[in-house]
């Protein structure tokens, strides 16, 4: 088994254990850093859409009517979640097990892609962002909401200091920034958000 393959391994198990007490853990800190940010990715969905390592489904109440929606995560158990409040919200959606790094569908597959606070937790995430360029459609868009690294000093140092223990505890890297390769793997970024010390990000991207 190579290393990528035992790495990704390692993070579905990792999410699977935390499925149940994601929503609430992650609440406190979202409300802080990221609000309102859910709402502004899905609110920017049009077409066909995937959602990439969609977890739990807390994005789906905020979806647009009729939205034609396809999501996918590593864990199945998270989806478990996700399938439950697609049903009390009364959402066709197709829900199913897919890994970002290699995503089981046709080039130019979508006209939208949604991927939030997951990045950071993708082991590669590069290679993830080429995919997801793959199944766009030309000048279809990606939508981020991610954690990322500040370009706050202090609040860097901080990231860094954590950073180990955090990607071992939940596979969740405080260093990184999509910003860093988006142009590189066929991306054109149209709108770039930094909120809190630089920390949340908001990326409107267009595949070229």
């Amino acid at each position: 088994m190579d290393h990528e393959h035992s790495e990704t391994e390692r993070v579905r198990r990792l999410w699977d254990r935390f499925a149940g007490k994601y929503d609430r853990t992650i609440g406190v800190a979202e409300n802080f850093f990221f609000r309102g940010g859910r709402a502004w990715a899905c609110g920017q969905a049009s077409g066909k859409v995937l959602e990439v390592a969609a977890g739990t489904g807390l994005n789906l109440q905020h979806y647009p009517p009729g939205t034609d929606l396809t999501a996918i995560d590593i864990s199945e158990k998270m989806l478990g979640f996700a399938r439950e409040k697609a049903g009390r919200l009364g959402l066709t959606a197709a829900i199913r097990q897919g890994d970002a790094q290699n995503l089981a569908f046709p080039d130019q597959s979508f006209d939208t892609v949604v991927l939030t606070l997951s990045l950071c937790n993708i082991p590669d995430d590069r290679r993830a962002a080429s995919e997801i360029h793959r199944v766009l459609r030309p000048g279809g868009r990606l939508i981020l909401l991610e954690h990322v690294r500040s370009p706050c000093l202090p609040v860097r140092l901080v990231q860094r200091l954590i950073n180990p223990l955090s990607v071992r505890l939940q596979g969740d890297h405080q260093t990184r920034d999509p910003m860093d390769y988006l142009e590189s793997v066929g991306f054109e970024v149209e709108h770039l958000e930094r909120r809190r010390l630089g920390i949340a990000e908001r990326v409107i991207a267009r595949r070229r």
